[in-house]
């Protein structure tokens, strides 16, 4: 993927337009507005319940909007889809199932070779190199059951690269595991984002703060300027409240001198 020149504009990937969603004719999400350029790494934030999970749902094609448009690469949700890889949120599992690494990243082949096809060659050669860019190819034959939760996302994350996608949806990837952990994926990421756009969500506002390349936040409404920074402004919208950020041990960035009555004029 050639990356765009700083005097060109990024090709946009994805694209929402006025669109709102929900459940039982209930909105979630309501007048969303997102375009996402190539190689971007946008992270969103935004409380429990705000609509985060939703978004992602919309943008996989499993959850139609009341209202509005989504377009992936030009093309319709369920067009563009192959586009995409997906990695949720890190959840326990029966340690016992017999499954290994190598098995769990292969699933994400199947989109590509058909339920029923035999794998190929080429399809083992792409799980390989997805397993050795997130360093766990060597823990190819291990039980998934007997991996840390760090090391069981990185094979998450490979299930997902193992599709070849072009944009990368991670929804609360770091919820389970520790900072340290966090910090060396969010490294990861930073290393893929020279060739894949990706997008994800949190509720963790520090951590994301610091290693994406811009930040909104999601409550219902989205407010998002592509900027790096996180404002007053955009954490009061979004969290209807006065929000104080606070870090312990963590690299994040200072939110910049803001003048609120500026903002809202």
């Amino acid at each position: 993927m050639t990356q765009p020149t700083a005097t060109e504009t990024p090709r946009e990937v994805i694209s929402v337009r006025h669109v709102w969603a929900g459940y039982d004719h209930e909105p979630v999400l309501e007048d969303i507005n997102l375009s996402v350029g190539e190689l971007d790494f946008i992270g969103l934030i935004g409380p429990n319940g705000g609509g985060k999970t939703t978004l992602l749902k919309v943008l996989l094609g499993l959850l139609p909007p009341m209202r509005g448009e989504v377009r992936v690469m030009g093309q319709s949700v369920q067009e563009g889809l192959h586009h995409i890889g997906y990695v949720p949120q890190a959840v326990e599992l029966d340690r016992d199932f017999p499954i290994k690494v190598w098995h769990v990243a292969r699933m994400g082949r199947l989109g590509k070779c058909g339920l029923l096809q035999r794998y190929t060659a080429k399809d083992d050669k792409i799980v390989a190199e997805a397993l050795r860019s997130v360093e766990m190819l060597d823990l190819r034959d291990r039980p998934i059951g007997e991996l840390s939760g760090g090391q069981r996302q990185r094979v998450y994350i490979a299930r997902a690269l193992a599709k070849e996608p072009t944009i990368l949806l991670l929804d609360e990837a770091m919820a389970s595991v520790d900072p340290q952990v966090s910090a060396s994926i969010y490294d990861l990421l930073s290393q893929l984002n020279e060739r894949i756009t990706i997008l994800m969500i949190s509720h963790d506002m520090t951590a994301i703060s610091s290693h994406v390349k811009t930040v909104g936040c999601l409550n219902r409404r989205l407010f998002y300027h592509g900027g790096e920074h996180l404002t007053p402004e955009m954490l009061e919208l979004a969290y209807r409240c006065p929000i104080e950020l606070i870090a312990h041990g963590v690299p994040h960035r200072v939110f910049p001198k803001h003048d609120v009555e500026e903002a809202r004029r």
